[in-house]
């Protein structure tokens, strides 16, 4: 039988002086610790004493339980990062609760304690989902650096599925991902928004067609945010199959449905402490939404196939390019799920009303590009730069960035792309000042757009203020 105090007969807790269970956190054991959740579950009591003493004072929080029932119970109620099991207990042994468990939903990285260490008990317990070993007897630095290389497993993981996330979900903003770039009135007043919210817990919904830069938005909010140094997690909805979708957000258990051969964390997990950015998600279905709904509101999310729930905190950013009162007012949107997500609305102005933004963005991604491609930058002149404030760009930035790659493979701007006004005015005599071009080009504008300043203002990359103040001076003239 073993003992129930931790003594000098089973090694476990060395000397005071030299017990790394005293004092605080250190750093040798990691960052994650002082955030971690940890379960002790082991039917000595001088064992979890021992561990709730060197574990406390490191860890967020710290629970113990004499047996697996009350570990059961303990789950039920709260997620751990880490459970600490004691593998020889009466009734139940630690890997036949740990199998067990994984059946119904464990979301924990598991330590198993054992003082046999016997090949069969090592094979039995990694099937089972255990991805540590501790050979009692054991010190406290043992335990304390098993502890920290569960923490660090389970960042990586999340880190690299996150990751790999990206890279099979790769926005075509990726020049431009982390920074809104233009300073239009519009632009300049989003800036002033997401300052304004981004320290805020609140959900955010962004609005705007295909390619204004919801993405971009989203990823500046979660950078000025407290949760900067968390995982940014963007989900596109509509690239997801209906079928899939609520395993691939909430997860799933081994055995939910045909070929999860293995438990998977959602995305929800994997954003956890960060930020969840779904993009369209009015192309969620009805029963999805549903689903969502009650994530948002209770912040916990069941994997598929599982009978227990787990916490996440997160901050949630949507967008969608579609008109979602009129998907409410249809049936085809959940009221309910619109009030909720639609607490600060933010909405992203198509590239044609940002006036001289589309030359600003053009410069960049030629430069940009014309490293990535390897090419020489092909020169911008005022043709070109009519022409491209001319454009309506119903494709918005990433029309734009499109037509750059294009442009740089080809070596030239298409011929749509060239103002006619503008290819006159650069072969007028050299004798004509710089204020008169201005005024002949202005003026041609004008004729062109049948006198509607605004268009033209809009089409030269100005302000209507500007338009109206040259006009004014050539008629005080």
């Amino acid at each position: 039988m073993r003992s129930t105090v931790l003594g000098a007969s089973d090694g476990a807790a060395p000397p005071a002086g030299n017990d790394a269970s005293h004092g605080g956190p250190g750093p040798e054991f990691g960052p994650w610790l002082e955030k971690a959740s940890i379960l002790i579950v082991d039917d000595e009591p001088g064992m979890r004493n021992f561990l709730v003493r060197t574990l406390g004072p490191r860890a967020k929080r710290v629970e113990e339980a004499a047996d697996c029932e009350e570990a059961t119970a303990l789950l039920d109620q709260h997620h751990f990062d880490v459970v600490i099991l004691d593998n020889i207990m009466p009734g139940k042994s630690g890997v036949e609760w740990l199998t067990e468990q994984r059946e119904i939903g464990f979301f924990s990285d598991a330590i198993l304690m054992t003082a046999y260490a016997d090949l069969d008990t090592a094979i039995k317990a990694l099937r089972a989902g255990a991805v540590d070993f501790v050979l009692k007897p054991f010190r406290s630095n043992q335990i304390l650096n098993a502890v920290a290389r569960c923490l660090d497993r389970m960042r990586l993981r999340r880190e690299n599925h996150v990751l790999r996330h990206e890279l099979r979900a790769t926005s075509d903003h990726v020049l431009l991902r982390d920074k809104l770039i233009g300073y239009s009135p519009q632009i300049q007043e989003i800036r002033e928004t997401i300052a304004r919210v981004a320290p805020l817990p609140t959900s955010i919904l962004i609005s705007g067609e295909s390619g204004t830069g919801k993405e971009v938005t989203a990823r500046s909010l979660h950078a000025l945010s407290d949760r900067a140094e968390k995982p940014f997690v963007p989900i596109n909805c509509a690239a997801i199959p209906s079928e899939m979708i609520e395993a691939e957000l909430f997860g799933h258990v081994k055995g939910a449905f045909t070929g999860a051969q293995s438990a998977r964390d959602g995305l929800f997990m994997h954003a956890q402490g960060g930020t969840l950015f779904l993009d369209e998600v009015g192309e969620l279905s009805l029963a999805t939404q549903s689903k969502l709904l009650r994530a948002i509101e209770s912040r916990r999310v069941r994997p598929v196939g599982s009978e227990r729930e787990a916490p996440v905190d997160l901050r949630f950013i949507f967008a969608t390019n579609a008109d979602l009162e009129a998907e409410v007012d249809a049936g085809r949107f959940r009221a309910d799920l619109f009030y909720r997500i639609n607490v600060m609305h933010i909405e992203m102005p198509p590239l044609s009303a940002r006036g001289d933004d589309v030359l600003e963005l053009a410069e960049l991604f030629m430069t940009k590009l014309s490293k990535q491609l390897g090419v020489r930058a092909v020169p911008m002149d005022a043709a070109v730069r009519a022409g491209l404030t001319r454009y309506d760009w119903p494709g918005n930035v990433r029309e734009l960035r499109n037509l750059i790659e294009r442009t740089l493979i080809l070596g030239k701007f298409p011929a749509e792309f060239r103002d006619e006004l503008a290819d006159q005015g650069s072969q007028v005599d050299r004798d004509e000042t710089l204020d008169e071009m201005e005024r002949r080009h202005i003026l041609a504008m004008l004729h062109k757009t049948n006198g509607n300043r605004n268009e033209a203002a809009r089409r030269l990359g100005v302000s209507r203020k500007t338009i109206d103040r040259k006009c004014a001076s050539w008629e005080q003239e």
